[in-house]
């Protein structure tokens, strides 16, 4: 491996009978599946909510969310918990599988993909593993970080002046 290559630790996870991953950076950590409590939502894919050690979570079914169908949730479901910078939420997969480290080389565009959710694919030997956008899965989190870009450019052009 050359200096100039950079790896990237990934949770890969199944879900509806595809691989998906998540960089580990952004897994705070993975439960078992329990059932969600019910909230009034309008986003479809917000499947209720949980209380992780006294902080209430949005819980999301991922497989809805990404336009997947998929068996309804058993014993050996997970929820993975995603923490972006300033939101966090549960995402409902079927089963979480490995922790792998890749090099940048393996990582590619997803043709034909213009999902926010996507950022691209993992080639594993011959596994495609989609890799998710931690931002665009989470609510919110996406409309946080255009806003304190927005707010980072506002700063930057009023320096400038």
């Amino acid at each position: 491996m050359s200096a100039d290559t950079t790896t990237t630790q990934l949770v890969v996870f199944s879900l509806a009978g595809e691989e998906y991953a998540l960089p580990i950076s952004h897994v705070h950590e993975i439960i078992r599946y329990a059932e969600p409590r019910s909230v009034a939502s309008s986003d479809p894919s917000v499947r209720g909510v949980i209380s992780l050690r006294g902080k209430i979570l949005p819980v999301l079914d991922l497989a809805q969310r990404l336009g997947l169908d998929r068996a309804a949730d058993g014993v050996e479901s997970n929820i993975v918990i995603v923490e972006t910078d300033a939101e966090m939420a549960g995402v409902i997969c079927d089963e979480v599988e490995e922790v792998i480290t890749v090099e940048s080389s393996t990582l590619e565009e997803a043709p034909g993909s213009d999902h926010v959710s996507i950022d691209g694919i993992a080639k594993i030997d011959d596994r495609l593993v989609v890799l998710l956008n931690p931002h665009g899965i989470v609510p919110g989190a996406a409309r946080r970080q255009a806003e304190t870009a927005a707010d980072e450019a506002t700063t930057e052009v009023a320096v400038a002046a």
